[in-house]
């Protein structure tokens, strides 16, 4: 594929947090695709088990300041930085207080799913795209991964449909095994609302249930293309995915990962 600019949304990143399947691949995932030329910008939120001093973060001042309406209340937005030296990458990080200072990605220290998942997710997904759009840099992809990024492609294609750094940009949403148990609550979806993107868009999926699968669902209604992360991902996802005639890339082992989705990645603009 020639050069293009590619934007990821990830969940986590190892090593700002301690190493598992998705953290791994979202450090991975971005340097492959880096490696092969291509311009790159990555995103995951701060948690709060992501210690600032040692990794290096810094707050971008002139990037925060912005503050994100959820359920009519004011959620700053606080943009920080770090740099991953062996390959040079630099890492965005979305923070803010209420969120995700101080908590865990999923569950508090006694185990239970946070209620508020769902805003969190929100508030991650729109905090990017307004923060993309302040660095002016217009994306040809926007690969978004996991539970956390599930809502982006929704905002870009409906909220941010007409924003000329998101008008030409494909959408991939890759879709993982089950990450959560808890159901969001069919009423929070409503706090989805923002600009041209309606509860009504996504009332067909989450109208009686909001959870993971839902979550992800609307990420692929979105979507120009779904990726499976692994042969764990519900059965019902892919099928949905299939219904809606959406190109699909079956899991792929890591060794063949950077050229598997780089050639997705091109298929997607033919």
């Amino acid at each position: 594929m020639e050069a293009k600019k590619v934007l990821f949304i990830t969940t986590e990143i190892e090593p700002f947090v301690p190493e598992n399947e998705h953290s791994l691949k979202g450090r991975i995932l971005p340097q492959s695709i880096q490696e092969l030329g291509h311009e790159i910008r990555t995103f995951s939120p701060k948690w709060g088990n992501i210690n600032e001093r040692r990794n290096q973060l810094h707050e971008v001042i002139r990037l925060s300041g912005m503050n994100l309406i959820i359920d009519d209340t004011d959620h700053p937005l606080i943009i920080k930085v770090a740099t991953l030296s062996a390959s040079k990458m630099q890492i965005y990080f979305i923070d803010n207080d209420d969120y995700f200072m101080k908590r865990g990605i999923l569950t508090d220290k006694e185990g239970k799913e946070y209620a508020d998942n769902g805003e969190r997710a929100i508030f991650y997904a729109r905090g990017v795209l307004e923060t993309v759009k302040k660095l002016g840099w217009r994306p040809d992809i926007i690969h978004c991964y996991g539970w956390v990024a599930a809502l982006a492609p929704f905002y870009i294609k409906q909220a941010y449909s007409d924003e000329p750094s998101f008008r030409d940009t494909k959408v991939v949403m890759e879709v993982s095994a089950k990450e959560f148990e808890r159901d969001l609550g069919a009423d929070k979806a409503k706090f989805v609302e923002y600009k041209d993107a309606h509860y009504d868009d996504i009332k067909d999926i989450c109208g009686e249930v909001y959870g993971h699968t839902e979550l992800e669902k609307i990420g692929v209604k979105f979507a120009d293309g779904v990726i499976l992360e692994n042969k764990k991902v519900n059965p019902s996802i892919v099928e949905y995915a299939k219904s809606l005639g959406l190109p699909i890339l079956k899991p792929v082992k890591a060794e063949k990962l950077k050229e598997a989705y780089d050639q997705f990645y091109e298929s997607l603009f033919k």
